[in-house]
């Protein structure tokens, strides 16, 4: 698959593999699924009110992690939960292609709205992180920030990236983790059920770097983080670099 500047382009399954189609500029993005993936009101608020209620948190010190992490991607990259796009400007030039794949139906109109402003060559893909449309081996870079808190079955997606990462690939993430401080995991714990049903799925309790070594990934590299100007039991991250069991391999100087 490959992208035009400046077109909008959702793509749709058949055969078991992504198919493309362009999307009239005039009428809002609809694709299989949508009725009964994110078509729930407060899904539909949720992804109105997303940018602005992280705005605090990209300007007090995200965004610029975005940046920095989204500078290793390589050769054909798929990012899971493409959300509303706000990594689509910090994606590097020269990428052989970016997939984005996105199952909620009111974030995936907000992403190909972002997409369309942009100058971004990118593909957006009905899809879930657990059943990934890509062939074995076939990614070269998989993306996920702020995704694996939400999916209901991590240990699928993360085997599921696993499998379509070439042996040489890698998984580049940013994630809010569980605390290590009893008083905040605690207070995770407490607020995990009201902040899931407020954030749309969000786990703010779940214990991401111990999912990804269990699940055919080995952590390269990785480093804590605080999501500044967010509410607390949110705010412990990681990010870093997973590469398939026993591929090995460093960040490029």
């Amino acid at each position: 698959m490959r992208g035009c500047r400046g077109a909008r382009m959702v793509a749709t399954m058949q055969n078991g593999a992504p198919k493309a189609t362009p999307v009239d500029p005039g009428k809002p993005v609809k694709a299989p699924g949508e009725d009964s993936i994110g078509s729930g009101v407060w899904a539909r608020v949720f992804a109105v009110l997303y940018d602005p209620f992280v705005w605090v948190g990209e300007r007090a010190g995200l965004r610029a992690q975005r940046e920095e992490l989204l500078s290793h991607a390589r050769g054909r990259t798929v990012e899971i939960g493409g959300g509303t796009g706000l990594n689509l400007p910090h994606y590097p030039n020269g990428l052989d292609e970016l997939v984005m794949v996105e199952p909620d139906g009111a974030m995936r109109v907000r992403l190909e709205k972002r997409l369309g402003r942009s100058r971004r060559q990118a593909w957006v893909v009905d899809a879930p992180a657990e059943r990934l449309p890509f062939a074995d081996g076939s990614v070269d870079t998989v993306v996920s920030t702020f995704v694996l808190c939400t999916v209901d079955a991590p240990d699928l997606a993360l085997r599921e990236i696993a499998r379509v990462l070439r042996p040489d690939g890698q998984l580049l993430f940013i994630e809010h983790v569980r605390s290590e401080s009893p008083t905040l995991v605690y207070w995770q714990d407490r607020l995990a059920g009201p902040w899931r049903h407020f954030a749309a799925g969000c786990r703010c309790n779940r214990a991401t770097a111990e999912l990804i070594v269990t699940c055919g990934l080995e952590l390269e590299r990785v480093s804590e983080a605080s999501w500044h100007a967010m509410p607390p039991i949110v705010r412990p991250l990681i990010a870093g670099r997973a590469c398939p069991a026993k591929a090995g391999g460093q960040f490029d100087d």
